[in-house]
């Protein structure tokens, strides 16, 4: 059982990771008259970095034992949590301005 979730928590790991790059790269890559959707990437990107930082310290819970681990790990899913979170509600924000900036910016 412990082994079953170690490895659903490190692919968790593994796809936060992989999404933080994947919407920093189209952040770089979006061009710079689309700014508001350039800071919506980047808030996806941050959403991602909260994820992974929760879930790290979820795996350093589930690996080691001791009171400096469940100190360190606390602050790692606060942390996470507090990030992903603000990221997340700020992508909700600058959601709801693409549509209309991309008219905006057709003509």
């Amino acid at each position: 059982m412990g082994d079953t979730i170690h490895f659903i928590v490190v692919f968790l790991i593994i796809a936060s990771a992989v999404f933080y790059f994947y919407f920093k790269t189209r952040q770089f890559r979006t061009r710079l008259v689309f700014p508001i959707r350039k800071k919506m990437y980047a808030s996806m990107a941050g959403a991602s970095l909260g994820g992974l930082l929760f879930f790290f310290g979820i795996n350093q819970l589930i690996l080691f034992d001791g009171t400096i681990t469940y100190v360190v790990a606390a602050i790692f899913i606060a942390l996470g949590a507090y990030v992903g979170t603000f990221n997340y509600r700020a992508f909700k924000h600058y959601k709801r301005f693409v549509d209309e900036e991309t008219e905006l910016n057709e003509n």
